[in-house]
């Protein structure tokens, strides 16, 4: 992952293959965030059944939560997503992680980190690859 002034790579291309539950990214520094646009390009080779990839956030090295989720199958696809501070959150909202419903978001809450977690079921061939693009504001 890498944080340059603005431009972040949550996950690098990665090829998926076997089957894989709760894997996570390296966390990405972010203090001062105040909005997030993220790009998630899935590129599907053959094989699979879905691939789902939670971006989420945390202050002051606590607990993670889901901000955003995109959730693939078997098809090529590019999705975006984008989420702001400046938007009221419901008070005392519950940490979820890995849990957020598929293709949606929590806006009102950027921490001081970002990363990406994900989970496939089946076991994806043909180079189907997955890379996750972020566009922040300070």
């Amino acid at each position: 992952m890498r944080n340059t002034g603005g431009l972040v790579t949550l996950l690098p291309s990665t090829t998926i293959t076997a089957a894989v539950t709760g894997v996570a990214g390296v966390a990405c520094p972010v203090e001062g965030l105040r909005d997030v646009l993220v790009e998630a390009i899935f590129t599907y080779g053959s094989a699979g059944t879905s691939a789902k990839f939670w971006v989420q956030t945390r202050t002051k090295g606590g607990t993670w939560r889901d901000v955003m989720n995109f959730a693939f199958a078997t098809t090529t696809a590019t999705k975006w997503s984008k989420c702001s501070i400046g938007i009221a959150l419901v008070a005392a909202r519950a940490t979820s992680d890995a849990a957020l419903a598929d293709d949606t978001i929590l806006d009102g809450f950027l921490g001081d980190e970002i990363r990406v977690k994900y989970t496939t079921t089946g076991t994806y061939a043909g180079s189907t690859t997955i890379q996750i693009l972020a566009s922040s504001k300070y």
